[in-house]
């Protein structure tokens, strides 16, 4: 299992897109969860994140620049029965849903597919975490461009170790048309320990041309007590 250095693995790529990354802070006492989205295009760098009463959501920056909301504003962040839900698009609310009506995210996956923008077909990524810290990762893809079939892939992680995480994101990297995440989930150090900490590493990791937003949160497990971390490039650091 190759481990990767959080800095190293991003800072090397120009544009992953969007990205999820969870996992377990050093002295294992807290879940740690980062979202992050990135845009090449005025309209999707026209976001910001701001809080809601259960998680975030993207809002346009300048309201006028606005050209099309359709997957640009969204809920990436939701909290439901002490389960935490991250994605990169509005299946956050169909895994919602479906914790409402007490079923699991698989089913609420299984009736969606990649983003309609082709040529890229995006794909949807998605992230669960239990309130015992263990957690779920997600992409639903289409088969090398061809939108004709959509591959849906699951990963559960029932028992995360000290010090490590996953990230998956939307892109191995740029290009015409962008080429889609391949493989398993990479697993990456988590040698820091605080929601500061791990927002300082990300952000700082991103390229700065392409970086738009960052959401960290840790969760303590034994009290679920919660430390959020929001950055925004059109916007001062917020921190609760």
């Amino acid at each position: 299992m190759k481990i990767h250095d959080i800095a190293v693995y991003l800072g090397g790529n120009d544009y992953p897109g969007r990205g999820i990354l969870l996992g377990r802070s050093p002295d294992g006492a807290r879940a740690m969860i980062a979202y992050f989205i990135m845009g090449r295009s005025v309209n999707s760098r026209n976001r910001v994140f701001t809080e809601t009463e259960d998680g975030i959501r993207t809002e346009a920056h300048d309201p006028s620049k606005m050209e099309d909301p359709s997957l640009i504003i969204y809920h990436p962040v939701r909290v439901f029965g002490g389960k935490t839900i991250v994605t990169n698009g509005d299946q956050t609310d169909t895994i919602r849903d479906a914790f409402q009506a007490g079923e699991c995210y698989r089913h609420a996956l299984m009736t969606r597919t990649f983003e309609p923008d082709g040529p890229n077909y995006t794909p949807r990524i998605s992230g669960v975490v239990l309130p015992d810290g263990s957690y779920k990762l997600s992409i639903l893809k289409s088969l090398g461009g061809d939108p004709s079939c959509c591959c849906r892939y699951f990963y559960e992680y029932d028992a995360p170790k000290a010090g490590l995480g996953h990230i998956i994101h939307t892109y191995e990297g740029d290009g015409s048309p962008l080429p889609s995440f391949e493989g398993e989930p990479r697993t990456v150090e988590l040698a820091v320990g605080s929601a500061k900490e791990l927002a300082d590493l990300v952000w700082n990791s991103l390229n700065d041309d392409n970086k738009v937003s960052l959401f960290v949160r840790t969760i303590d497990l034994a009290d679920g007590s919660t430390d959020t971390v929001i950055v925004n490039k059109h916007g001062e650091e917020n921190e609760e």
